[in-house]
């Protein structure tokens, strides 16, 4: 068994424990000593809070530093570190993610399992499959296992949508169309003059609003966004690990993308990452010709 000076360095949650422990006993004393002891507390604190926030700069100023910054970030004792002092901002989508994947191995003993579609401060959508996607009572105990989940340890979910899994009918044609190598000849027609660098993508009406979507050419995969009825292109890349982003969620109210792989939030107009300040997504010049979006995707 560890010793408790081992359980004091090593073990965050005891530690955590401690501080909170160490917190109420402040909190009990008489009301001079309280006001001391938390004024310390708060000295101490931004003395900490100043010294990261000058390392955390001082990384970012080199390519090096900044991927050793986002390794960083993934430990979980420097995220909590940096969380208390309000240089990360955790999601709401990578808090259920979370207890998804805390019900996730029950789901699938019992064939079925659950996807986070998106989430927003008070409503969760989510996609069912497998013997989730029914009416039988087992369909209907799987779901309301994933219900009672979220309901408890995210008490501020007020409404849970299960989104169906049938794909929409255009997009449907869409996929027919491309699997039997079917081209309108509309479509020819529409195809703009491009100058050097820019490819033509998709039709403008194919990206829904607040519904990412990928775009694959000449070598790049690019990533289309609409959001209040403005597109914006990026390279499908987070700035993070460079993990592909069509797999998250776009908040339609405040326009954050959140990446379906850690969690980074980004700014969909911008690019701008608001988990790690100054991170930015890279943006690539977009303009519509002929209702069809056109990429510049090579300089």
């Amino acid at each position: 068994m560890a010793s408790s000076a081992e359980i004091k360095i090593t073990d965050l949650d005891e530690l955590a424990r401690q501080v909170d422990k160490a917190l109420e006993r402040a909190r009990q004393q008489p009301e001079a000593a309280q006001k001391t002891a938390l004024d310390l507390k708060e000295a101490i604190e931004a003395f900490h809070k100043l010294g990261l926030t000058k390392i955390i700069q001082k990384l970012k100023e080199d390519e090096r530093g900044k991927e050793l910054l986002f390794e960083l970030v993934d430990d979980q004792a420097i995220y909590a570190l940096f969380a208390m002092h309000g240089l990360v901002r955790e999601d709401i989508g990578v808090r259920v993610t979370r207890v998804l994947d805390m019900v996730r191995p029950y789901m699938q003993s019992h064939g079925g399992d659950v996807e986070l579609v998106r989430a927003t401060q008070d409503t969760v959508y989510i996609k069912l499959s497998g013997s989730c996607n029914g009416c039988s009572m087992s369909s209907v105990t799987l779901r309301n296992t994933v219900e009672e989940a979220l309901h408890e340890h995210l008490p501020q979910i007020q409404n849970i949508e299960v989104v169906p899994n049938e794909p929409e009918p255009a997009k449907a044609e869409a996929e027919m169309q491309s699997q039997s190598g079917f081209v309108p000849l509309a479509a020819i027609a529409a195809l703009p003059k491009l100058d050097y660098g820019w490819a033509a993508g998709p039709v403008s009406s194919e990206v829904l609003e607040a519904v990412p979507f990928r775009w694959d050419a000449d070598g790049v995969s690019v990533l289309i966004v609409r959001f209040h009825g403005q597109l914006h292109a990026f390279r499908n890349e987070c700035a993070h690990l460079g993990m592909p982003l069509d797999g998250g969620s776009l908040d339609p109210e405040t326009g954050v993308l959140v990446c379906p792989w850690h969690g980074f939030r980004f700014d969909c107009a911008s690019g701008e990452c608001l988990t790690v300040p100054e991170a930015q997504l890279e943006g690539l010049p977009l303009r519509v010709e002929s209702g069809r979006i056109v990429v510049r995707v090579a300089q």
